[in-house]
């Protein structure tokens, strides 16, 4: 009655937005629902619904899974983005790279194994395999 609503909820969490300031190290695994903007240096597993941005002085090491990221620093890793990823000018990025959309501003390093696309994955009830659909509708 007097707790705030599920969708009030949500949209407090989205506008929250957790940093990892300049001149700062951290090495775990996070989880979250909210935005993240990294200016420091992130070594681990980060997951969230949200926004990532990597600031120029910003650095990932390891994987990162998200609805969108903006990168102006650098990645090293397993980048999973199911919306935008946006590269500018200043981006350095290795690894292996999913994305729905890709944008690159000229400048940026992109060097990195890289799958475009929709993906979908589904698990088959009797096996319990994971089958990968590309939006074109070829199985990969």
């Amino acid at each position: 009655m007097f707790g705030k609503s599920e969708n009030q909820k949500t949209q407090s969490q989205m506008s929250q937005q957790n940093v990892i300031a300049a001149h700062t190290k951290f090495k775990g695994e996070i989880d979250t629902d909210t935005h993240f903007r990294i200016d420091g240096t992130f070594e681990g597993d980060l997951k969230t619904t949200g926004k990532v941005v990597v600031g120029r002085t910003g650095e990932i090491l390891g994987s990162l899974t998200a609805e969108y990221a903006d990168f102006e620093g650098s990645f090293s890793g397993t980048l999973n983005v199911t919306g935008v990823l946006t590269l500018k000018s200043t981006a350095k990025i290795e690894g292996e790279v999913t994305v729905e959309n890709l944008i690159v501003e000229s400048g940026a390093m992109l060097n990195a194994q890289c799958k475009m696309g929709k993906q979908v994955k589904l698990l088959k009830s009797d096996t319990a395999e994971e089958t990968t659909i590309k939006s074109a509708g070829q199985t990969a």
